[in-house]
């Protein structure tokens, strides 16, 4: 694990109890490294992070307007949602446009996250279906993708289905990864997902970031996609998720999406004008941050350093942030905090 270096750790007492390993990387639309820490050309797996750009290979075909599909329901195509009433409404509308029920979906049963929708489903004594799982919306959208193009809804999943070639094609396109050179696995859900160097995911944010680099077809649908995100953060998550409270802080500015196993991936551009480069940001937490406590404090302290938020952005965003830690009791007994080296410079 010698990729990884110290980028996050709790103490207790005055003493660091435990440390979050990792690496980073910050790219421009070039490619060119902004700031690295720890091994970036080592491939990891982007899990749900790929979501964008899963549903950029459909958008870009013209998906959008052959189901009249708005920008909520594409929001909830790039979405690892929480399972909430709004989420589960949305994502009926959508599969009604489409022609489909969640009964097609194959990504399994999830009990959702949201915990209004946990304690009913607990009280009335039913059992999650497909459309709580926080994949249910990606699934939506390859099986529109599949519809779309008559292909056949039984193995959607299936590497080898017209459909995850064409995911497949666009990701590497997007990436600038040959696609002999992505490694193929299988995600929670069921889906292909995708392993890739840090700096090669990078590139891709930054990318997803600036359509103008594009072809017309896949510029628009880019745009859309990033519309879609930063209008309806609450789709790509949930309250009080990082994904959801980072984009609507952010206000059109960035978008963000996390993966699990600590993947986190985020675009960023000075607004809508383009006024300062586009960057991606890739972030890697080497433990899988199953809590999701470290991958966000991770991008608050490198976009703190390139001054990408003001101060109010910054106290929005501070629940994710250095931060005390409390017991039980609400005392307080130690702190998350950026581990020192990467604190004082978050670039080797």
């Amino acid at each position: 694990m010698t990729q990884y270096i110290p980028l996050v750790e709790l103490t207790r007492g005055g003493m660091v109890e435990s440390v979050h390993m990792g690496a980073l990387v910050l790219v421009d639309i070039e490619g060119r490294v902004i700031h690295k820490w720890g091994e970036i050309d080592t491939n990891t797996y982007l899990r749900s992070s790929a979501k964008p750009f899963q549903a950029l290979a459909f958008l870009e075909r013209g998906g959008a307007q052959t189901y009249g599909l708005n920008l909520k329901e594409i929001a909830i195509i790039c979405s690892s949602h929480t399972g909430s009433a709004d989420h589960l409404l949305t994502l009926h509308g959508l599969q009604e446009k489409i022609g489909i029920s969640e009964t097609n979906l194959q990504c399994g049963v999830q009990f959702p996250r949201d915990l209004q929708s946990a304690q009913q489903l607990t009280l009335s004594g039913r059992k999650p279906t497909a459309n709580y799982h926080n994949c249910s919306g990606k699934h939506s959208g390859m099986l529109a993708f599949a519809k779309m193009i008559g292909a056949p809804l039984e193995n959607y999943l299936d590497p080898q289905h017209p459909v995850q070639q064409a995911i497949l094609k666009t990701f590497s396109e997007v990436c600038g990864m040959p696609v002999s050179e992505i490694q193929i696995g299988l995600d929670g859900c069921s889906a292909p997902v995708f392993g890739i160097s840090l700096r090669q995911a990078a590139f891709g944010f930054a990318r997803l970031s600036h359509p103008s680099v594009f072809s017309s077809s896949r510029a628009e649908a880019t745009q859309l996609i990033w519309e879609a995100m930063t209008t309806y953060p609450q789709m790509i998550a949930g309250e009080g998720r990082f994904d959801t409270e980072f984009m609507r802080t952010m206000q059109g500015s960035a978008i963000s999406k996390h993966g699990a196993e600590g993947f986190l991936g985020i675009g960023l551009r000075d607004g809508l004008d383009f006024s300062r480069p586009s960057m991606g940001l890739a972030i890697k937490i080497a433990d899988g941050d199953v809590e999701m406590r470290a991958s966000p404090l991770v991008a608050m302290t490198i976009l703190k350093h390139i001054h990408f938020f003001n101060e109010e952005q910054v106290k929005n965003l501070s629940s994710f942030d250095r931060r005390p830690l409390h017991n039980w009791r609400g005392f307080e007994v130690g702190e998350i905090r950026p581990a020192p080296l990467f604190a004082e410079s978050p670039s080797t």
